[in-house]
């Protein structure tokens, strides 16, 4: 048999050892007896066998030869390293090895009669652009780095694939033109340098057999199959796409580190808001050994006190080498049962962290005790921190699909009731994966207290119809002056009509404006007047006419001037509001997460619910309730202080009054999926709902006065407690000179489906500067003013 020789290569080989026959003579010729004599004894044997020195052409000869070609290559291939090196004499990139090492033979043994040398990722082309690579470094003294990793991918006895890095020794080649060679210039060689991907170009500069390679190469294996695995996982882990076969492919990069042909490798998910294992984020087909067939499990439930101290509060590894010794020592746990179910009698557990916070639990499990342990636990330590930043990268991925879910079908969410859509999402994801049909339940908060307030802009709407009245009696008029100037220009009847039917606008809005008043004279205006202004007059009367237009422009002109101060009046009151309560808010959140929401109308009004439902991590007690309700009391008083000190660089000197609802009887609130916000659930809760609706506008019993009055705040409620608890907040706050020293008590009028109302009503003291300290906290509050609940 021929040796082998690529069709398609710019390389022929010559094998031969010429090399180092010519460093035995060097050697033989020298004053050292030992060494020359025993070159002398190589040499001897050598002689018969001129193939050796100048061309072995077929693997006969190599065999034939075996025994001298050993001698030849004692010194580099010494005895006592031949159980511990993995080296052979070869043809670069080719798959012809001879002269093997001991562990070289005993690891082509393990892997079988049908194993085939294959580089990976090797294909023609690099092995042609190779082949001139070691021309150009040899025959013309380039030093291009073509030396990327190569590696031979081997199975063991046990059928587990092991990663072997392969390195090739040249000292021992020459490179010979043959006629078909080309000399290269330096502009030559650059070229090729610059255009890797073009085959042809390498083939006419440097042709098929063009060189031949004389001598041998040495290649050196070196097992790296945990390096190699580990990078293996991280391309596989660094991937968008999930494989249909991801079980399958890590548990074979798994079994190459451990060295354990038929462990099992599954992951799950840690949800630290709600302290729960759910199934797996790398993909749908990652089984959960913890977790069975559950979609999710509580984790104090699902681990033993150890595993759960271990995991989810140190952040360590938790191993078990042998399943029936730890079932007769420990309590029984749903860990254990799930695993034992699944016949694991060894099994590592490593929690999957990334800065400090654990996303999931990576599962090893094997059928046999002791294969793993607290040992060889310790190798997914090189693999952990690329498994954390996928399920992190993973993780915000969901949470883009959740918030798309949410936006979908429910809305954009307070955070204190958020935790419970993510729910709903993520069940809604987790069954479309399994192709399973889910509909979002409704999201429901039983046994909550509402709190609801508002600070209304007083006389808005009269100070709205007279700013409209103002603009349109300045419109009317302007027009006016217009209109009795155009009989000068054309003898017209309708001029004088529309004269006529503007004054009685003027007369009308002069007695007040109606609703529809605005929308009327404007339709009036465009379908009878302006037509009679679009006619050419003369210069002096259409520069008139054209003024009048640019003032009719409701961004600059000065027909709505009134209007855009009114505007201007009340965003900016409702800005000053707005921005005092969601600030107050950001901070009161921290000692108790609740649903907060607020509404800009003439004025601003907030609903709040507090409640064990909507924060189940957290005990629930009568003095968060309490601490929030003064809250609200105090923030009130803010609200309207800073109004007070914002009315003088008002266009309009607005002010606003003050009303906070008491209702002590726990509710429900649903989510209302059609209009996408919170609202009562169940008749039995519409009373709170009703004098919501109605109290704003309600009077003292037996007079004409409303219960509300700008400079003060009004608190409605029914139960003698109630008054008792407000008393108290209403006294530490005159001791800090927030409020007024009197309180005023009335009964409020029955309204419709409402009866029994009760309120206090104390002044706000508009002097008073705490407030408006730079960076102020109602922390600072309570410690400055010595304030308890």
């Amino acid at each position: 048999m021929i040796l082998p020789q690529y069709s398609d290569t710019p390389l022929r080989i010559q094998l031969s050892f010429h090399k180092v026959i010519e460093k035995l003579e060097e050697t033989a010729a020298s004053g050292d007896i030992f060494y020359s004599q025993r070159a002398k004894i190589i040499l001897t044997e050598v002689e018969n066998h001129p193939e050796l020195r100048d061309d072995i052409t077929s693997v006969d000869q190599i065999e034939k030869n075996a025994t001298i070609i050993s001698h030849l290559l004692a010194d580099i291939f010494p005895e006592p390293l031949t159980r511990n090196e993995i080296k052979a004499v070869s043809i670069p990139y080719q798959a012809l090895m001879f002269n093997h090492t001991e562990r070289f033979k005993k690891i082509l043994q393990d892997a079988g009669p049908d194993f085939e040398f294959n580089i990976r990722g090797f294909d023609e082309h690099q092995i042609y652009i190779a082949g001139c690579c070691l021309v150009l470094n040899i025959f013309y003294g380039t030093n291009v780095d073509f030396n990327r990793p190569l590696f031979y991918d081997i199975p063991d006895v046990q059928g587990v694939i092991r990663h072997y890095r392969i390195t090739y020794n040249a000292d021992f080649i020459d490179i010979i033109p043959t006629d078909k060679a080309h000399t290269l210039s330096q502009e030559d060689i650059a070229l090729l340098l610059d255009n890797y991907d073009n085959i042809e170009l390498w083939k006419e500069k440097i042709p098929v057999n063009s060189f031949i390679v004389k001598g041998f190469a040495l290649i050196s294996l070196f097992d790296v199959t945990v390096e190699n695995a580990v990078s293996i996982l991280k391309d596989s882990l660094l991937s968008n796409k999930n494989s249909p076969n991801m079980q399958e492919e890590l548990e074979l990069i798994f079994r190459s580190i451990f060295k354990i042909p038929d462990i099992h490798v599954g992951f799950t998910l840690f949800d630290q808001s709600e302290d729960k294992f759910a199934n797996t984020v790398l993909g749908p087909n990652i089984h959960s050994f913890l977790l069975l067939d559950k979609r999710e499990s509580e984790a104090p439930l699902l681990l033993c006190s150890n595993s759960y101290k271990n995991l989810v509060t140190d952040h360590n590894f938790f191993a078990v080498s042998d399943m029936a010794t730890f079932l007769q020592n420990n309590e029984s746990s749903g860990m254990a049962d799930n695993l034992s179910i699944q016949n694991i009698q060894s099994f590592i557990l490593a929690p999957v962290v990334k800065d400090d916070v654990l996303l999931g639990i990576l599962e090893v499990v094997s059928p046999r005790p002791r294969e793993l342990n607290s040992v060889n636990a310790h190798k997914l330590e090189i693999i952990l921190p690329y498994l954390a930043d996928t399920i992190d990268r993973k993780l915000s991925y969901l949470q883009n699909q959740i918030q798309a879910v949410i936006q979908t079908s429910y809305t954009t969410l307070h955070p204190s009731v958020n935790w419970k859509f993510v729910r709903e999402a993520k069940n809604y994801i987790q069954y479309s994966n399994a192709g399973e049909t889910y509909v979002p339940k409704q999201i429901t908060f039983k046994n909550v207290i509402p709190l609801y307030g508002q600070v209304d802009i007083g006389n808005s709407s009269i100070t709205r119809n007279q700013s409209v009245k103002n603009d349109l009696l300045k419109q009317l008029n302007q027009l006016i002056t217009i209109v009795e100037q155009l009989p000068q220009y054309r003898s017209t009847a309708v001029a004088g009509e529309e004269l006529a039917e503007l004054e009685v606008f003027i007369d009308d809005l002069e007695n007040g404006i109606k609703a529809d008043t605005e929308q009327y004279i404007q339709h009036y205006l465009e379908t009878k007047i302006y037509p009679l202004l679009n006619d050419s007059y003369d210069e002096k009367l259409d520069a008139i006419i054209k003024d009048y237009f640019n003032q009719v422009d409701a961004l600059t002109g000065d027909f709505h001037s009134s209007r855009r101060d009114y505007e201007v009046t009340l965003s900016s009151i409702n800005a000053t509001l707005a921005n005092i309560l969601d600030k107050r808010q950001a901070e009161i959140q921290p000692f108790y997460a609740h649903y907060y929401e607020r509404f800009k109308t003439d004025g601003v009004e907030h609903n709040m619910y507090i409640g064990a439902s909507i924060t189940p991590t957290q005990e629930f007690t009568e003095e968060h309730l309490r601490r929030l309700r003064l809250w609200q009391l105090i923030v009130t008083a803010e609200m309207e202080i800073e109004q007070n000190h914002l009315k003088p660089t008002l266009p309009y000197q607005l002010g606003v009054t003050s009303l906070i609802l008491v209702f002590s009887t726990p509710i429900a609130i649903r989510f209302r999926m059609d209009e996408k916000h919170f609202d009562i659930d169940g008749a039995y809760n519409v009373r709170y709902e009703v004098i919501k609706k109605r109290i704003d506008k309600a009077h003292i019993r037996n007079t004409h006065d409303r219960i509300t009055k700008q400079g003060t705040i009004t608190i409605i409620y029914t139960k003698s407690e109630e008054e008792i608890e407000y008393d108290h907040y209403l006294h530490i706050l005159q001791s800090a000179g927030i409020l007024g020293d009197t309180i005023e008590r009335f009964d409020v009028e029955d309204l419709q489906g409402v009866s029994g109302l009760k309120a206090l009503r104390i002044s706000v003291r508009y002097g008073h500067t705490i407030f408006r300290q730079e960076n102020f906290t109602y922390d600072e509050l309570y410690q400055q003013l010595n304030l308890s609940v």
